[in-house]
């Protein structure tokens, strides 16, 4: 391919380095799509003939019919997806092959094989996340009345329901989609024909292939179109967020389920056992999304550190975007299936939710409110008096609701009788009618309103 004026074959060491088949060979379709965008243009601009454009497309063809029937023999001499389709492609229909180089370099046709690349996996990302939003919506519907607590600092705070509780994640994946539409929209731009990193000679039709390619339009710089990766950046960017997001869920399912909380239980498909002891049921599936947030991590700081002193145009260093790309795609998408199945498979221990829904002076917060609304005391006095009536509560060993009305009243004595009925976990979450919050009726129209703007 470029040994024109080397006397010598590369150090085995350099061979090996330099080889990148073993991860970029899965680029095979963009790789032929790119190919075969540019064959066409160039037999249409008439720098190569009608003929060996035919040619060359037919052989493009069965290159792809042969590669996903898994009779493509893939070979590391030949380095990279490239040079594997150029040299079988030469194999099938002669001297013509070499014409498809023509007008293109090796910098244009990888750049444009990676867009397409992160451009299909962005497109089967968003597919993820929705088969995720809508398991989430459904589970929220069953359970928009089901109490449980709410934390914060992980102690108990207010009562919520388990649907409010879920549908905090289907806006945390809307958000997940919104930053892909917003990536797709940048990167879907064409750098075909931008050749080495000069353009080209030859009177190429860029807006042509581009079009070919679903692409809105060809990058406007040439040096920009073959140096630039920000497009990789921003998509293990947003991978990483949307891994946090799984990797949070994931947490608090493998709390839940725990004998401690005893708020879910995993079935048989998505449970392991121990090796010595017998009763364990362990929620491996949520532990490994919650383990794999940190390889989707690292690999946007991998890619970070390889490009941030890179000189235009093209360097060599820039052939360590794939295998990050790849991992991140690879397991977020498995994370996000993971996911979505063990949402829709969890069975809820209500009881046991609504149980804990009053522990903890959970209802501290209605006490205080009550005060500060009935009695027209300031927030902050009410605060205080709720303050002094929990101390109480904590040293007689009861809840709030226990302690009679005499015992409330040597705090303040203007409290009465009609402040118990406000103090159940149900009445909190009933109360809650504030937009956003986690009264059952909020929560069922949430859930009408998410599938509108979510599963169109």
């Amino acid at each position: 391919m470029w040994g024109g004026q080397f006397a010598h074959a590369p150090a085995e060491l350099l061979a090996k380095i330099n080889a990148s088949i073993a991860f970029d060979k899965r680029l095979y379709r963009q790789d032929i799509a790119g190919s075969l965008a540019h064959a066409k243009m160039l037999a249409r601009q008439k720098i190569i003939s009608e003929a060996d454009g035919k040619a060359i497309v037919a052989g493009l063809q069965g290159i792809l019919k042969e590669i996903e029937s898994g009779k493509f023999i893939f070979k590391k001499n030949l380095e990279d997806i490239h040079m594997n389709i150029e040299a079988a492609l030469k194999d099938k229909i002669g001297e013509a092959a070499g014409r498809l180089h023509t007008a293109r370099s090796r910098n244009d046709q990888v750049v444009t094989d990676v867009r397409l690349y992160v451009r299909d996996v962005l497109d089967a990302l968003d597919e993820g996340l929705t088969a995720l939003q809508a398991a989430l919506i459904k589970r929220a519907g069953e359970h928009a009345a089901t109490l449980m607590p709410g934390f914060t600092h992980l102690q108990v705070a207010q009562p919520v329901t388990l649907g409010h509780h879920l549908l905090a994640y289907v806006e945390m994946a809307g958000r997940d989609r919104s930053r892909i539409a917003d990536a797709r929209a940048r990167l879907n731009e064409s750098p075909l024909g931008a050749a080495a990193l000069a353009g080209t000679s030859f009177p190429i039709d860029r807006h042509f292939t581009a079009k070919e390619l679903g692409f809105d339009r060809p990058m406007a710089n040439s040096l920009d179109a073959v140096a630039s990766r920000d497009f990789a950046l921003e998509f293990l960017s947003l991978g990483a967020i949307c891994a946090v997001h799984l990797s949070r869920l994931a947490e608090e399912m493998v709390s839940w389920s725990s004998a401690q909380f005893g708020f879910i239980r995993f079935s048989d498909k998505w449970s392991t056992g121990s090796s010595i002891m017998p009763q364990k049921r362990n929620p491996d599936a949520a532990e490994l999304v919650r383990g794999k947030s940190g390889r989707i991590f690292g690999n946007l700081v991998s890619l970070l550190a390889t490009m941030k002193a890179l000189p235009l145009a093209y360097n060599k260093d820039m052939q360590e975007d794939k295998e990050p790309l790849f991992d991140t795609a690879e397991n977020l998408m498995v994370c996000v299936q993971a996911m979505t199945g063990m949402v829709g498979d969890f069975a809820v221990h209500k009881e046991r939710m609504e149980e804990a829904a009053g522990e903890a002076y959970a209802n501290a917060t209605d006490l205080a409110d009550w005060l500060a609304r009935e009695l027209k005391l300031p927030f902050r006095n009410a605060h205080h008096i709720t303050a002094r009536l929990v101390k109480l509560a904590t040293g007689k060993g009861k809840r709030l609701e226990e302690l009679t009305l005499k015992d409330m009243q040597t705090i303040e004595p203007k409290i009465r009788k009609d402040i118990f009925p406000m103090l159940t976990a149900a009445s909190s979450v009933a109360s809650r009618v504030s937009f956003g919050g986690t009264a059952p009726d909020n929560v069922r129209k949430a859930v009408f309103e998410a599938k509108k703007r979510f599963l169109k």
